[in-house]
């Protein structure tokens, strides 16, 4: 008999592995290695790490499946960048970007410890559950290797439970009658998304957009005059992450309670140590 995991377990433990995922999106690895396979633009060094896996695929593609980046910033950048270095090139570098990137926040002793080989193989027994039906980003990161090094297969475990969440998370705010701004603009106003002025420097939209993406979701009764969520607000806010917990529940399910908490428990002293070496830069999250 398994035991039933405890509300918000899985939500709570992807929350960590994404970050462990993310980092390299910060790391100045990331710059280095894309601009050594001449991609030098950091966006377009964005979009190409994360969409590789998909193979060379149009601005189309990429703006769907990331959801909230504003469509012609992303066809600025794509297909141009698999001109300048393929898909394969790219995947390859981003491995190299990983690595660098976890040794040095992380430190060779940690890398080569018995608890992150131990949280690698929990994470990727997560992984055994998870299914490509609907979850295009997801499936195309499926079909890669796993890496033999412990702290890449993490990593590697990290980015399929990620997008697994995250192709889910997409059709639920698709349903919610969030569009890519609003979606934004409302998970800022949780006080735990991007920061506005992170989210236009990063994602293409002006501050027009921004302020006419408020306007809709005040008429919509989810934002008040000050930008905050009215009460409306807030429920819709639960109940977008409340369905995205039910269309990821699967991997967390298979891990198991015990195991979930044990992983939690690994992936955030990890992430504690990356914070502390500074994996992220300040100001990315909050309401100004």
């Amino acid at each position: 008999m398994t035991t039933p995991l405890p509300e918000r377990a899985g939500r709570r433990c992807h929350n960590v592995l994404n970050s462990l995922h993310s980092t390299h999106y910060f790391s100045p690895d990331l710059g280095r290695e894309l601009a050594a396979v001449g991609v030098e633009d950091p966006r377009g060094a964005y979009f190409a790490v994360r969409a590789a896996a998909m193979g060379p695929v149009g601005a189309g593609v990429v703006t769907a499946t990331f959801y909230n980046f504003r469509h012609e910033l992303v066809a600025e950048h794509v297909p141009h960048v698999w001109s300048l270095a393929s898909a394969q090139t790219v995947l390859a570098a981003r491995a190299r970007v990983v690595d660098a990137t976890l040794r040095r926040l992380l430190g060779e002793d940690v890398l080569v410890s018995p608890g992150l080989a131990e949280a690698a193989e929990l994470a990727l027994r997560a992984t055994e559950a998870c299914t490509r039906t609907a979850r295009p980003l997801y499936a195309a990161h499926a079909d890669l290797p796993v890496p033999e090094a412990p702290h890449l297969r993490l990593w590697h475990a990290a980015t399929l439970l990620r997008e697994h969440r995250g192709d889910g998370h997409l059709a639920v705010l698709l349903g919610a009658g969030l569009d890519p701004l609003e979606a934004l603009v409302s998970h800022t106003a949780t006080g735990k998304g991007m920061s506005p002025r992170w989210a236009l420097g990063t994602r293409g939209w002006s501050r027009t957009d921004w302020d006419a993406a408020a306007g809709r979701l005040r008429e919509r009764g989810l934002l008040d005059g000050e930008g905050e969520l009215t009460e409306a607000g807030v429920e819709l806010r639960r109940r977008v992450e409340t369905e995205t917990d039910r269309l990821d529940r699967a991997p967390y399910e298979h891990l198991g309670a015990p195991g979930v908490e044990r992983l939690t428990e690994l992936a955030m002293g990890l992430m504690t140590k990356a914070f502390a070496a500074g994996a992220f830069p300040e100001g990315m999250i909050g309401k100004n």
